[in-house]
């Protein structure tokens, strides 16, 4: 099978989807099957991409780690021609999603779409932030869903959370999976050593991108009221941001900031030593979709505290592999994180984290990611427009086209109707009303 994936984030940025997408393309190649991936062109990116096209894109979008992609259609094209595609896979509802759409169009072929990301967490990265750009961001993935023949939420959460936001109803739950055995085969002791960690301290982790909708001034406050009753306990906190400044601020309040370290960025080997150095990883975040360094670090045998929130509430079990809190409560976290301390405490939970961490392996998310592929493509038929030539071909492009400014219409016309239900909600008729069911205007 050839797939066409585009995605917004690629290497060599460091995050969620970029790692999903990496994970889920190796693992595709392993099996036999061929990978085209379009995405940004970036600063750092690998000089030699053979399965990879890079379209222009603005660096740093409004200071942020994210690029805006900015892609030449007839270049673009010309690649996707000559791989010949059976189904293509769009990581994003918009930018380089809108460009998948029209190739899927184009080209008479299925569209997947996972839907990665809580976008409504995201909207301070554009100027303007506000509760409207919030409903846009969540009406703008759900009216993408409608143009797909498959979506792919990553846990039950939010294919519970696309239902009931009336997204498209054909949803197959695969999570972005983890190479279980690599991560279980790293040793902490040189990240210890080099960081002035005593070998027998214990080690709360952290791991991830530094930024706001991680909820980390929370994870903040409860590690260092954890410290604080631990004298000879240390935080490691892997990842950049800026939010950094927030953990460093929270463990000077507590007197205990000489007990913080901070790595950076880490890549591969290095990145799974230093899950190997912690012996509790603590996770506040409630803006995943699954939350995949948490299923990292039980690969890495780590239990996990963790706020319940969409995404993490599949992953981590109340008592099972790790603790899962029921509310943003500083105080409760950190004494779930004190709790673990002794060896004895975290023992019972190595069953259930071992047991968790299989159920992510990433060459068994990916054949489950095959099986939404195959079925989108057999409800698809054999039609395609991959042999047409000339005006067929030009007809498909501009049926694309239509189906995109379709597509931005729905969105408009829900939040038109969202601005009047803020501002008048007795003058906009609700599902199954009529006009003339509504009060006078």
């Amino acid at each position: 099978m050839n797939v066409l994936m585009f995605t917004n984030t690629y290497l060599p940025i460091v995050g969620g989807v970029s790692e999903s997408v990496q994970r889920l393309k190796v693992q595709l190649q392993a099996a036999g099957h061929r990978v085209l991936v379009v995405a940004p062109r970036l600063e750092g990116q690998p000089r030699h991409e053979a399965d990879v096209v890079r379209v222009t894109a603005v660096q740093h979008f409004n200071g942020s780690d994210f690029s805006l992609p900015v892609p030449i259609p007839g270049q673009l094209f010309e690649a996707i021609e000559a791989f010949e595609p059976d189904v293509v896979h769009a990581h994003h509802p918009f930018l380089l999603g809108d460009t998948a759409a029209r190739a899927a169009d184009t080209y008479g072929l299925p569209l997947v779409f996972t839907h990665h990301t809580l976008y409504e967490h995201y909207t301070h990265y554009v100027p303007g932030d506000s509760t409207r750009m919030q409903r846009f961001a969540k009406a703008l993935a759900t009216e993408y869903t409608r143009m797909c023949d498959a979506v792919i939420a990553p846990s039950e959460s939010i294919r519970d959370l696309l239902l009931a936001r009336d997204a498209n109803p054909a949803i197959a739950v695969v999570p972005s999976g983890v190479d279980t055995a690599r991560f279980a085969g790293g040793s902490g002791a040189a990240w210890r050593r080099r960081l002035g960690i005593p070998a027998e301290a214990y080690v709360i982790g952290h791991l991830g991108r530094l930024a706001r909708e991680k909820n980390l001034a929370l994870l903040a406050a409860a590690v260092a009221r954890a410290l604080a009753a631990l004298p000879a306990a240390h935080f490691l906190v892997v990842g950049e941001g800026e939010a950094r400044q927030a953990l460093v601020d929270a463990a000077a309040a507590e007197g205990v900031a000489a007990r913080v370290h901070f790595t950076g960025c880490l890549h591969g080997q290095a990145l799974i030593d230093a899950y190997h150095a912690m012996d509790v990883f603590a996770f506040a975040s409630h803006s995943e979709t699954q939350g995949m360094v948490v299923a990292e670090a039980m690969a890495a045998g780590l239990p996990v505290v963790a706020v319940d929130a969409p995404g993490v509430r599949e992953v981590v079990e109340e008592g099972v592999n790790g603790r899962l809190l029921a509310e943003d409560d500083a105080e409760a976290m950190a004494e779930a994180l004190v709790a673990l301390a002794a060896p004895d405490a975290r023992a019972p939970l190595a069953e259930g984290v071992r047991a968790t961490a299989a159920i992510y392996d990433e060459a068994r998310c990916a054949e489950r990611c095959l099986a939404v592929y195959r079925q989108a493509i057999a409800r698809g038929g054999p039609f395609t427009h991959a042999d047409d030539g000339g005006w067929e071909r030009v007809r498909a492009r501009l049926g694309a086209e239509w189906r995109l400014l379709r597509h931005r219409g729905r969105l408009l016309k829900q939040l038109v109707q969202e601005e009047w239900e803020q501002e008048r909600p007795d003058w906009w008729p609700r599902r199954g009303e009529s006009e003339s069911e509504l009060p006078p205007k």
